[in-house]
């Protein structure tokens, strides 16, 4: 009785073990993200601006650390992201979103484009942010 009790043990551990890894690595937003350039309504901002910001995301939740911190809700399809704000300055809010993952010659990685049109009415069509105002781009590395 007891080795069946043993096995069922054990099989349970490594099923438990193999759902953790698969649920942390399966999705590639996943991680904590520096940025590198950010920019809004065409004008980039000075690096100084966003040197303390990181994004960190874990499936469908975000915080994002900058003067303040703010945490939320992600919902993300085929580049396309919805971003809803429920803890810090951006409580109540959505904003819209497009994104890309693009080669990072510097670390032989990736990097994240994050596109926000930061009223929430309509994702971007491009990554440019000239003349839109209420765009918001910020390219990151991953930590």
């Amino acid at each position: 009785m007891r080795v069946i009790i043993w096995i069922a043990f054990c099989f349970v551990c490594l099923n438990c073990n193999t759902t953790k890894k698969t649920a942390g690595t399966s999705n590639k937003l996943n991680g904590t993200w520096i940025p590198v350039k950010e920019e809004i309504g065409g004008t980039s901002l000075p690096a100084t601006a966003f040197a303390t910001q990181k994004l960190i995301i874990i499936d469908t939740t975000y915080t994002f650390t900058a003067e303040s911190i703010d945490k939320g809700v992600l919902k993300y399809d085929s580049e396309k992201m919805d971003i809803y704000g429920k803890e810090g300055v951006n409580a109540g809010k959505h904003f819209t979103a497009i994104y890309k993952f693009m080669p990072d010659s510097t670390n032989k990685g990736e990097q994240l484009a994050i596109c926000y049109n930061l009223t929430g009415s309509g994702y971007p069509e491009t990554f440019d942010t000239k003349g839109q105002r209420t765009f918001f781009l910020s390219v990151f590395r991953k930590e």
